[in-house]
């Protein structure tokens, strides 16, 4: 009989951590988390990674991977699930699959197969040099003019996603998309959606940067520049980084910064909504409902077959 994989997608700051790890208790089970930036280390406070003790609580897998100057692939990321996946079955436990970046998770519950292209660091230099002078947006229009149906499947604010279709376009002529093909897992899924009425979620967005900033985001920015790690890595791309690097580097004042990692935010989300709502056979879950919780438990026990 073909294992369980129960997958809790969201945006960001919808609770998806929280209902994870509260159901992964219930239910014996372990998370593996489906986050792009998570995966690198000492990158802690910006990647609202889970505390030493929510880790105590459940094991995680997939958070403090590789440093933040090592590639980290979709492949990669694709392998490494399966293995915890089915490691964590051979425990007799239940494994869920929690996160908001959509690449990770598609790659996971669909079975892709993903084209192995070797890297052309010339072309990827040239194509990350636009990125920084036209903005990312401009490079994913291009995207969207030459594989459309990569740039549906890749946000618009991931660069190092947007950057690798197009240099595999140009490198080989051929459409990312068109080179990957599909391999139907054996699992059975559970897909668990959350959202929130946005007005709310922006809130909620708003005080987890002011928490971010009390908690010492820019002391964890300087501290990875310190050791090495430019402002110009993929890693160091993400929200939060890169608008903190933005004012360490005096392009703009604290508050600004702070107010553009905000509304950078708002904007990721809106993006995250159009691909988690073309999304099939999907549980929603409203978070802003005092029973979600509740619902989510009474769904998982039924798909387990559990009291």
């Amino acid at each position: 009989m073909a294992g369980p994989l129960i997958v809790i997608f969201g945006p960001t700051a919808v609770g998806k951590s929280a209902l994870a790890l509260t159901l992964a208790r219930e239910c014996d089970g372990e998370i593996i988390s489906a986050d792009s930036r998570q995966v690198y280390r000492g990158m802690d406070i910006g990647t609202d990674k889970p505390t030493v003790e929510e880790q105590r609580l459940v094991a995680h897998h997939l958070i403090n991977t590789v440093a933040p100057d090592e590639e980290f692939t979709l492949a990669q990321y694709q392998q490494l699930a399966y293995q915890r996946i089915d490691e964590i079955h051979g425990r007799g436990k239940v494994p869920f699959l929690v996160g908001g970046t959509a690449l990770y998770i598609k790659a996971v519950i669909e079975g892709w197969r993903i084209p192995h292209v070797m890297p052309d660091p010339e072309l990827r230099h040239r194509l990350a040099s636009r990125a920084e002078l036209e903005g990312v947006d401009a490079l994913h229009a291009e995207l969207q003019q030459v594989d459309p149906v990569a740039a549906e499947e890749i946000l618009p604010g991931n660069s190092r996603r947007v950057i690798r279709a197009l240099e595999v376009f140009y490198s080989t002529g051929k459409r990312i998309s068109d080179m990957r093909g599909k391999h139907p897992t054996d699992y059975r899924i559970l897909r668990l959606g959350l959202t929130m009425e946005r007005r709310r979620l922006y809130e909620r967005i708003d005080r987890r940067v002011d928490a971010m900033i009390k908690s010492g985001l820019v002391e964890e920015v300087e501290r990875l520049t310190g050791q090495g790690y430019g402002l110009d890595l993929p890693s160091m791309s993400g929200l939060g980084y890169r608008e903190i690097g933005q004012y360490l580097t005096g392009q703009m004042s604290l508050d600004e910064a702070v107010q553009k990692m905000k509304f950078d935010t708002h904007r990721f989300v809106r993006h995250q909504y159009v691909w988690f709502r073309r999304e099939e056979d999907v549980n929603w879950l409203d978070m802003g409902e005092p029973d979600a919780a509740a619902r989510a438990h009474i769904l998982v026990c039924a798909f387990l077959g559990r009291e």
